[in-house]
Protein backbone atom coordinates (compact mmCIF):
# COMPACT_ATOMS: atom_id res chain seq x y z
CA UNK A 1 0.00 0.00 0.00
CA UNK A 2 1.18 3.38 -0.76
CA UNK A 3 -0.58 5.27 2.44
CA UNK A 4 -2.89 5.02 5.11
CA UNK A 5 -5.65 6.71 6.07
CA UNK A 6 -6.66 7.59 9.73
CA UNK A 7 -10.18 9.56 10.53
CA UNK A 8 -11.12 9.66 6.93
CA UNK A 9 -14.81 10.74 8.90
CA UNK A 10 -13.79 13.69 10.96
CA UNK A 11 -15.70 16.21 10.46
CA UNK A 12 -12.76 18.68 11.00
CA UNK A 13 -11.57 21.48 8.58
CA UNK A 14 -7.48 20.18 8.44
CA UNK A 15 -6.56 17.29 6.37
CA UNK A 16 -3.53 16.56 8.70
CA UNK A 17 -0.41 15.14 6.44
CA UNK A 18 2.84 13.21 6.74
CA UNK A 19 4.41 12.74 3.32
CA UNK A 20 7.73 11.31 5.13
CA UNK A 21 5.99 9.08 7.64
CA UNK A 22 7.63 5.80 6.86
CA UNK A 23 10.91 4.05 6.11
CA UNK A 24 9.60 1.22 4.72
CA UNK A 25 10.32 -0.36 1.13
CA UNK A 26 8.42 -1.99 -0.75
CA UNK A 27 9.64 -5.86 -1.59
CA UNK A 28 9.15 -5.01 -5.36
CA UNK A 29 11.85 -2.22 -4.76
CA UNK A 30 15.29 -4.43 -5.24
CA UNK A 31 14.04 -6.85 -2.53
CA UNK A 32 13.35 -4.59 -0.03
CA UNK A 33 16.86 -3.27 0.84
CA UNK A 34 18.37 0.10 -0.65
CA UNK A 35 21.62 -1.17 0.02
CA UNK A 36 22.17 0.92 3.02
CA UNK A 37 22.86 0.12 6.64
CA UNK A 38 19.68 -0.27 9.30
CA UNK A 39 21.42 2.69 11.10
CA UNK A 40 20.76 4.88 8.24
CA UNK A 41 17.11 3.58 7.14
CA UNK A 42 16.57 4.97 10.93
CA UNK A 43 18.02 8.48 10.17
CA UNK A 44 16.07 11.37 8.82
CA UNK A 45 17.49 10.83 5.20
CA UNK A 46 15.00 7.71 4.95
CA UNK A 47 11.75 9.48 6.74
CA UNK A 48 11.01 12.20 9.10
CA UNK A 49 11.26 10.26 12.40
CA UNK A 50 8.56 11.37 14.58
CA UNK A 51 6.33 13.16 12.50
CA UNK A 52 3.38 10.55 11.82
CA UNK A 53 3.26 10.10 15.48
CA UNK A 54 2.58 14.04 16.01
CA UNK A 55 0.32 14.23 12.88
CA UNK A 56 -1.78 10.95 13.71
CA UNK A 57 -2.29 12.99 17.37
CA UNK A 58 -2.66 16.43 15.57
CA UNK A 59 -5.63 14.41 13.28
CA UNK A 60 -7.43 13.16 16.62
CA UNK A 61 -7.38 16.79 18.18
CA UNK A 62 -8.05 18.53 15.14
CA UNK A 63 -10.89 15.59 14.89
CA UNK A 64 -9.73 15.81 11.34
CA UNK A 65 -8.67 12.90 8.53
CA UNK A 66 -5.07 12.43 8.31
CA UNK A 67 -2.73 10.84 5.51
CA UNK A 68 0.91 9.07 5.59
CA UNK A 69 2.60 8.08 3.47
CA UNK A 70 3.63 4.38 3.40
CA UNK A 71 6.74 4.83 2.02
CA UNK A 72 10.64 5.73 2.16
CA UNK A 73 11.46 9.17 0.82
CA UNK A 74 15.10 7.67 -0.81
CA UNK A 75 12.16 5.12 -2.94
CA UNK A 76 10.77 8.20 -4.26
CA UNK A 77 9.74 11.23 -2.08
CA UNK A 78 6.23 12.61 -2.33
CA UNK A 79 6.86 16.17 -1.16
CA UNK A 80 8.72 16.17 -5.35
CA UNK A 81 7.36 17.19 -8.11
CA UNK A 82 7.63 14.58 -10.96
CA UNK A 83 10.35 16.38 -13.19
CA UNK A 84 12.03 17.37 -9.76
CA UNK A 85 16.27 15.99 -10.00
CA UNK A 86 15.86 15.24 -6.18
CA UNK A 87 12.83 13.01 -6.70
CA UNK A 88 15.02 9.70 -6.46
CA UNK A 89 17.64 10.55 -4.36
CA UNK A 90 21.00 8.84 -5.24
CA UNK A 91 23.16 10.57 -2.59
CA UNK A 92 21.71 12.19 0.88
CA UNK A 93 23.44 13.74 3.74
CA UNK A 94 26.84 11.54 2.79
CA UNK A 95 25.10 8.32 2.13
CA UNK A 96 24.98 6.94 -1.35
CA UNK A 97 21.80 5.12 -2.27
CA UNK A 98 23.02 2.02 -3.98
CA UNK A 99 19.61 1.12 -5.41
CA UNK A 100 18.98 4.28 -7.02
CA UNK A 101 22.60 5.24 -8.57
CA UNK A 102 21.40 3.37 -11.97
CA UNK A 103 17.58 3.55 -11.81
CA UNK A 104 16.58 4.20 -15.24
CA UNK A 105 13.19 6.36 -16.73
CA UNK A 106 11.79 2.79 -16.21
CA UNK A 107 12.40 2.49 -12.81
CA UNK A 108 11.33 5.84 -11.69
CA UNK A 109 7.84 5.15 -13.85
CA UNK A 110 7.40 2.07 -11.45
CA UNK A 111 7.86 3.82 -8.26
CA UNK A 112 5.40 6.69 -9.28
CA UNK A 113 2.94 4.61 -10.68
CA UNK A 114 2.71 2.12 -7.60
CA UNK A 115 3.47 4.74 -4.75
CA UNK A 116 3.77 8.27 -5.66
CA UNK A 117 0.72 8.53 -7.74
CA UNK A 118 -1.48 6.49 -5.64
CA UNK A 119 -0.77 8.89 -2.44
CA UNK A 120 -1.11 12.00 -4.42
CA UNK A 121 -4.64 10.69 -5.74
CA UNK A 122 -6.33 9.79 -2.12
CA UNK A 123 -4.75 13.01 -1.02
CA UNK A 124 -6.29 14.76 -3.33
CA UNK A 125 -9.85 13.34 -2.61
CA UNK A 126 -9.70 14.04 0.85
CA UNK A 127 -8.64 17.31 0.30
CA UNK A 128 -11.55 18.11 -1.53
CA UNK A 129 -13.92 16.26 0.44
CA UNK A 130 -14.75 20.46 2.21
CA UNK A 131 -14.68 23.39 0.30
CA UNK A 132 -13.12 25.30 2.84
CA UNK A 133 -9.92 22.22 3.99
CA UNK A 134 -6.86 23.85 5.29
CA UNK A 135 -3.40 21.97 4.68
CA UNK A 136 -1.66 20.98 7.36
CA UNK A 137 1.86 19.34 6.27
CA UNK A 138 4.05 17.85 9.46
CA UNK A 139 7.33 17.14 8.86
CA UNK A 140 10.75 17.30 11.03
CA UNK A 141 14.23 17.83 10.85
CA UNK A 142 17.30 16.64 12.09
CA UNK A 143 19.35 18.71 14.58
CA UNK A 144 22.77 18.52 12.65
CA UNK A 145 23.31 17.80 8.85
CA UNK A 146 26.71 16.17 8.73
CA UNK A 147 29.68 18.67 9.02
CA UNK A 148 27.09 21.73 9.43
CA UNK A 149 26.62 23.85 12.23
CA UNK A 150 23.71 22.55 14.82
CA UNK A 151 19.98 24.27 14.40
CA UNK A 152 18.57 25.88 16.93
CA UNK A 153 14.96 26.21 15.89
CA UNK A 154 12.42 23.74 18.17
CA UNK A 155 10.13 24.37 15.48
CA UNK A 156 10.04 25.96 11.99
CA UNK A 157 6.92 27.05 9.67
CA UNK A 158 7.60 26.53 6.29
CA UNK A 159 5.41 28.46 3.49
CA UNK A 160 5.28 29.94 0.10
CA UNK A 161 5.98 33.57 -0.50
CA UNK A 162 2.66 32.56 -3.06
CA UNK A 163 0.63 32.45 0.24
CA UNK A 164 1.58 33.58 3.49
CA UNK A 165 -2.07 33.98 5.05
CA UNK A 166 -1.42 31.14 7.45
CA UNK A 167 1.80 30.46 8.27
CA UNK A 168 2.89 34.27 9.26
CA UNK A 169 0.06 34.83 11.85
CA UNK A 170 1.45 31.28 13.00
CA UNK A 171 4.83 32.59 12.88
CA UNK A 172 3.99 35.17 14.94
CA UNK A 173 1.74 33.02 17.68
CA UNK A 174 4.78 30.73 17.86
CA UNK A 175 6.86 33.19 18.85
CA UNK A 176 4.60 34.39 21.89
CA UNK A 177 5.44 31.02 23.14
CA UNK A 178 8.50 32.47 25.12
CA UNK A 179 10.21 29.16 25.76
CA UNK A 180 10.06 28.23 21.92
CA UNK A 181 12.87 28.96 18.73
CA UNK A 182 10.44 28.92 16.16
CA UNK A 183 12.06 29.48 12.30
CA UNK A 184 10.66 31.49 9.80
CA UNK A 185 11.27 29.16 6.33
CA UNK A 186 13.85 27.66 8.51
CA UNK A 187 15.78 25.34 8.18
CA UNK A 188 15.14 25.55 4.69
CA UNK A 189 12.53 27.21 2.52
CA UNK A 190 9.01 26.40 2.03
CA UNK A 191 8.86 26.96 -1.34
CA UNK A 192 9.42 24.55 -4.03
CA UNK A 193 7.49 24.38 -7.47
CA UNK A 194 5.34 20.61 -7.37
CA UNK A 195 5.77 20.07 -3.68
CA UNK A 196 2.83 18.76 -2.31
CA UNK A 197 1.88 22.00 -0.59
CA UNK A 198 2.23 23.49 -4.36
CA UNK A 199 0.40 20.79 -5.91
CA UNK A 200 -3.07 20.64 -3.43
CA UNK A 201 -3.13 24.09 -1.93
CA UNK A 202 -1.32 26.76 -3.85
CA UNK A 203 -2.46 25.84 -7.50
CA UNK A 204 -6.27 25.42 -5.26
CA UNK A 205 -6.55 28.56 -2.78
CA UNK A 206 -6.19 26.77 0.25
CA UNK A 207 -5.69 27.78 3.25
CA UNK A 208 -2.06 26.21 4.26
CA UNK A 209 0.68 25.39 7.03
CA UNK A 210 4.17 23.06 6.44
CA UNK A 211 5.28 22.85 10.19
CA UNK A 212 8.74 20.81 10.68
CA UNK A 213 9.55 19.88 14.46
CA UNK A 214 13.20 19.16 15.36
CA UNK A 215 13.00 15.23 15.58
CA UNK A 216 15.33 15.22 18.83
CA UNK A 217 12.29 16.47 20.75
CA UNK A 218 9.65 13.96 19.26
CA UNK A 219 11.63 10.52 19.59
CA UNK A 220 9.14 8.57 21.85
CA UNK A 221 4.94 8.42 21.74
CA UNK A 222 5.16 10.74 24.29
CA UNK A 223 6.90 13.38 23.65
CA UNK A 224 5.05 13.31 19.88
CA UNK A 225 1.67 13.50 21.99
CA UNK A 226 3.57 16.40 23.92
CA UNK A 227 3.69 18.45 20.65
CA UNK A 228 0.80 17.80 19.16
CA UNK A 229 -0.82 18.95 21.97
CA UNK A 230 0.83 21.84 22.24
CA UNK A 231 0.37 22.85 18.69
CA UNK A 232 -3.05 21.49 18.32
CA UNK A 233 -4.34 24.13 20.43
CA UNK A 234 -1.93 26.88 18.73
CA UNK A 235 -3.09 25.98 15.45
CA UNK A 236 -7.07 26.23 16.06
CA UNK A 237 -6.41 30.01 17.42
CA UNK A 238 -4.45 31.02 14.65
CA UNK A 239 -7.43 29.49 12.76
CA UNK A 240 -9.87 31.83 14.19
CA UNK A 241 -8.20 34.61 13.42
CA UNK A 242 -8.15 34.23 9.50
Amino acid sequence: MAFRIEGEDRKGRWLVTCDHASNRVPEWVNGGDLGIPAEDMARHIAWDVGAAGVACELGRLLDSPVILSDFSRLVIDPNRGEDDPTLVMQLYDGTIIPANRHIGAEGIEARLDRLYRPYHAAYARLAALRPDRVILAIHSFTPCLRGRAPRPWHVGVLYSHLDERFSKPLIARLRAETDLCIGDNEPYSGHLPGDAIDRHALRTGRHNTLIEVRNDLIATPAEQAHWAGRLAGILSQVLETI
